[in-house]
C-alpha cells in the first residue's frame, strides 16, 4: 500500500511541478508550438504501449475528440495564456479549485446529487479565490481568470471521460487524445514556429514536460488507483497546488504572501471535503452496488 501511496503522491507532485515548467516554456515558445511538440512527442512515446490496430468506433472517437478539445487544447491554451500574465504560485492555487468545479459540473451536467459538505467545498473554493484576489500577492484578474478557464476545460474533460469510462483501454484513449491534439494544433503551430526560441534548455524542459505530464504522471496515477480507493486517492490531489506553490517560490523566486497562505489553506480544505469517502450505512452500500451492477 505504501508503494501505491507513493505513486499517487509522485503523480500529483509531477503535475504541480509542471506548472513551473510551463511558465518557463511560455516565455520562450508560442502556445501552439508548445502544445504541438508536447502532444506529438507524448503520442510517439505512448504508441508502443497503446497497441493501436484500428480506429475506435465513431461514437468513442467523437467523445475522445471532445476530450482532446477541452482537456488538452482548451486546458493548456488557457493555462499557458494565464501563466504569461500571472505567477506560478497564483496559477497553482487557482488550479486547486478543480475538484470543486468537477463536483459542481457533475451536479449541473450529469444530474449527480451533491452532499452538503460538497456544496460547502464549492463555497470554500470560491472563498479561496477571493482570498487570493484580496491579498494581491501577484494576483492578475486576467491571468488568474484564464487559469480558472483552464480549470473549467479540465472539468469538462473529466465529465466527458466519466461518461465514456471503459470504452477503450486507458493507454489507447490517451494516445488518440494526444494524436488528435497534435493534429489540431499543427496548422497554427506551423505559422508560429518562426517565433520559437529553441535552446538546449528549452528543448530539455519540453521533453521533461512531455515525459512527466503526459506519460509518467498518468502511469503512476493509474498504478496507484489499482489498490487505493478513489476517495483516498483523491486526497492526493492536494499535492498539486502545494507542489506548484513551493516550486514557484523555490525555482522562480515568486513571493508567497499571507493571503496566498490563507487561500491555500481554504482551497486544500475544499479538496479534502470533496474527496472524503461517503459514510453510507451497509444497506445503502448494498443498494448502490445492486444499481451499479445492472
Amino acid at each position: 500500500m505504501i508503494a501505491a501511496y507513493a505513486a499517487l503522491a509522485a503523480s500529483m507532485a509531477m503535475v504541480g511541478a509542471n506548472v513551473v515548467i510551463l511558465k518557463i516554456l511560455a516565455e520562450h515558445l508560442p502556445i501552439f508550438v508548445i502544445l504541438f511538440l508536447r502532444s506529438g512527442l507524448a503520442a510517439v512515446l505512448i504508441a508502443p504501449f497503446a497497441r493501436v490496430r484500428r480506429l475506435p468506433p465513431r461514437r468513442v472517437l467523437g467523445n475522445l475528440m471532445l476530450q482532446a478539445a477541452f482537456g488538452t487544447l482548451a486546458y493548456n491554451i488557457l493555462l499557458l495564456a494565464g501563466l504569461q500574465r500571472t505567477g506560478a504560485v497564483q496559477a497553482g492555487l487557482v488550479l486547486a479549485t478543480l475538484p470543486s468545479v468537477i463536483a459542481l459540473g457533475a451536479a449541473i451536467g450529469l444530474g449527480e446529487r451533491l452532499m452538503p459538505r460538497q456544496w460547502l467545498a464549492v463555497g470554500l473554493a470560491a472563498l479561496g479565490i477571493a482570498a487570493l484576489a484580496h491579498g494581491g500577492g501577484g494576483f492578475s484578474l486576467t491571468g488568474d481568470g484564464l487559469v480558472f478557464g483552464a480549470v473549467c476545460g479540465e472539468a469538462v474533460y473529466a465529465l466527458l471521460a466519466r461518461r465514456a469510462a471503459g470504452s477503450l483501454p486507458i493507454m489507447q484513449a490517451t494516445f488518440w487524445m494526444q494524436a488528435a491534439s497534435a493534429v489540431l494544433c499543427l496548422p497554427i503551430a506551423l505559422g508560429q514556429f518562426p517565433e520559437a526560441r529553441l535552446t538546449f534548455t528549452v528543448v530539455g524542459l519540453l521533453v521533461v514536460h512531455s515525459l512527466t505530464a503526459s506519460l509518467l504522471a498518468l502511469l503512476l496515477w493509474y498504478h496507484g488507483m489499482k489498490t487505493v480507493k478513489a476517495g483516498v486517492a483523491g486526497a492526493f490531489t492536494a499535492l498539486l497546488p502545494a507542489t506548484a506553490t513551493l516550486a514557484g517560490v523555490a525555482v522562480l523566486g515568486e513571493a508567497f504572501t499571507g493571503s496566498d497562505a490563507v487561500g491555500l489553506a481554504v482551497l486544500l480544505a475544499s479538496i479534502l471535503l470533496i474527496v472524503l469517502p461517503d459514510r453510507a450505512p451497509p444497506f445503502e452500500v448494498q443498494r448502490r452496488l445492486r444499481r451499479w451492477s445492472r
